[in-house]
């Protein structure tokens, strides 16, 4: 399983299509992460001020209709990251068939991305 951080509100907002969020169109490929942990971690460096609730994606690979690379972060994964961590990168729209669980980003008082529960 992989994971993607999404604001409710744009996963939401088209939910016959494919899920093609703008990294797709300025990176050619949407941003996954491997694992609870580091799905936290980047939760918390790059959506601390995005659109709540935060939802992160679990999406089953073997689903998905686009090529799925797992590939070094460039240049660098945030802090708290390890160096030697391969992200999964999608190249090409997420299929809402292979979203098996969804699941929302609990914050702390400090604003730290802590848990990741059951959405709903």
């Amino acid at each position: 399983m992989i994971y993607h951080v999404v604001p409710l509100d744009e996963w939401s907002a088209d939910p016959d299509r494919p899920y093609a969020p703008a990294s797709l169109a300025r990176d050619g490929f949407v941003h996954c992460s491997p694992d609870e942990a580091t799905t936290l971690t980047i939760a918390a460096a790059f959506y601390r001020t995005a659109p709540r609730p935060l939802l992160a994606l679990v999406l089953d690979e073997a689903r998905l209709t686009a090529r799925c690379e797992w590939e070094a972060a460039a240049p660098a994964p945030p802090p708290g990251v390890p160096q030697d961590t391969l992200f999964p990168h999608v190249f090409g729209p997420l299929d809402r068939e292979a979203v098996v669980r969804v699941l929302e980003v609990r914050w702390d008082e400090h604003d730290r991305a802590t848990a990741l529960t059951e959405a709903g």
